[in-house]
């Protein structure tokens, strides 16, 4: 095998283990909403137990990367698409962190009765599984537009995001003995919000990837 084809080789063996880091990410993620709606709390610990896996296949890519760094000495092209598995599988596993802090929420609620802005986590949920999904498919076909599209939903996530905090203020406020689960459910919506900034993270990286600048899609 040629050095170009062994390069190739294990650059899509990289790409490949991203992909199924990201699918597990985004998976992860919405059984943790799954668990805090359905209150149940096995699931909630089995997220948290799983959340090695996702860790450890971050570092291996990581690894990789470094490697095909040092024995290849990769140039334009080849070293932005290694710089950019490195971010966006940091992205990814940024991800796979808020779905474990949103099962720890999930666990602290237990059976106790939801208060009315549950509703709205199930539409940010919805709008952020969309995000990270369709900016999976994006990045596979390098398609920016589809990119930008999809960064463009996030101020939909940020708007459902400053209006569920301020029902949930206005029910702690009118309903001192439910702060706590106010509380909890603020950090769910804040951990939701961020996990669709990572979705425009990924975006903007597939920008440097293709077009080799830097762009901020979300202002």
């Amino acid at each position: 095998m040629v050095v170009r084809e062994k390069f190739e080789f294990e650059l899509n063996g990289v790409q490949e283990q991203f992909l199924l880091l990201s699918n597990l990410a985004i998976s992860t993620l919405n059984k943790s909403i799954d668990a805090l709606l359905s209150q149940d709390v096995d699931l909630a610990l089995s997220i948290i137990e799983n959340d090695i896996h996702i860790n450890r296949m971050e570092e291996e890519i990581n690894d990789r990367v470094i490697l095909l760094l040092a024995k290849q000495q990769p140039v334009a092209t080849d070293l932005r698409r290694l710089i950019v598995l490195i971010k966006a599988a940091h992205d990814m596993e940024r991800v796979g962190d808020y779905a474990v802090n949103i099962a720890k929420e999930a666990i602290r609620i237990g059976k106790a009765q939801f208060v009315p802005p549950i509703k709205n986590i199930e539409e940010m949920r919805t709008l952020t599984i969309a995000m990270l999904t369709d900016v999976m498919k994006a990045f596979i076909d390098e398609n920016i537009e589809q990119a930008r599209k999809i960064a463009e939903l996030d101020d939909q996530v940020d708007n459902l995001y400053g209006l569920t905090i301020q029902q949930l203020l206005k029910v702690g406020s009118e309903n001192p003995q439910l702060l706590s689960q106010v509380t909890q459910l603020s950090f769910v919506c804040r951990y939701l919000e961020r996990s669709a900034d990572h979705a425009t993270n990924i975006a903007e990286e597939l920008f440097y990837l293709v077009k080799g600048r830097h762009y901020e899609l979300n202002n």
